[in-house]
């Protein structure tokens, strides 16, 4: 009998994202049959020396990390303008020097605090959905990585604009500011390269389930064709037999049941 079909499957062993890749699919009829739009192709195949299923897996490690240094250094720097507000009088001893914390324009100040503050809150998303994307690799549930996917692009998009208001308005004489602004000008690049990675990966994957897909329907298909030929011989069976035996009934009503069972399946 054959059994309705969710839209992604999980596997028993960890590696076992390794084994569904579409590149194992290139040279078959099914995946040609297919019409793949131009702007749902994967964006890249590989990530240089290492295959892009273990490079997604190093980009949600990565972004988990990413996304614990962001919110020390938000807060951080929130306690830095805290501390080096315009006015504000402090006696004792202070390990550091708030001599790099910008202390001009009201405005400009404003705004450098509100990417602080929305930069922890973005950092705190993508931890949860960093972990939810390692799961969903190592599962192989395509579905669990959407989260990731527009959250870590809505992230990024804001520290690109963070980095460059920061780098224009912040003087680049202190080490702290020189330090983040290097610092950040490396993580954008690899952020948005570690997204094009995991989105590449996640097309991969649905091209794969609709492929799975379309092999359940065909094999549910021929059993219902199956089923359907030896409901035809029962039922003439039924009509011919003058004793109607209960053996014969219950064959009649299991292959109907099959029948109805199918019907939905291939639905």
């Amino acid at each position: 009998m054959c059994a309705k079909k969710s839209s992604s499957v999980g596997t028993p062993s960890v590696y076992s994202y390794v084994t569904r890749s579409t590149s194992n699919l290139k040279s078959t009829r099914s995946l040609r049959s297919l019409k793949i739009p131009w702007y749902k192709r994967p964006l890249v195949q590989d990530a240089f020396i290492i295959d892009i299923q273990r490079a997604s897996m190093i980009t949600g490690i990565y972004s988990l990390g990413l996304s614990i240094f962001t919110i020390f250094t938000g807060i951080f720097d929130l306690y830095s303008y805290v501390m080096a507000a315009p006015g504000s009088v402090h006696y004792g001893y202070y390990f550091i020097s708030y001599q790099f914390v910008y202390v001009g324009n009201k405005h400009v100040r404003n705004t450098l605090v509100l990417f602080a503050l929305f930069s922890v809150l973005a950092a705190m998303a993508i931890f949860v959905t960093s972990i939810m994307l390692i799961l969903a690799l190592r599962k192989e549930h395509e579905k669990k990585m959407v989260p990731w996917l527009y959250s870590f692009a809505l992230f990024t998009v804001l520290r690109v604009l963070a980095w460059i208001f920061f780098t224009t308005v912040n003087d680049l004489i202190f080490s702290y500011n020189i330090i983040m602004v290097l610092l950040w000008a490396i993580f954008c690049v690899l952020n948005a390269y570690g997204w094009v990675l995991v989105y590449s990966l996640y097309l991969e994957l649905i091209d794969l389930t609709k492929l799975e897909d379309l092999a359940h329907l065909r094999v549910c298909f021929l059993f219902l064709l199956i089923l359907m030929f030896h409901n035809f011989i029962i039922i003439f069976t039924f009509m011919k037999e003058k004793k109607r035996t209960l053996p014969i009934k219950m064959s009649l009503m299991c292959s109907l049941l099959d029948t109805m069972y199918l019907y939905v399946c291939v639905d």
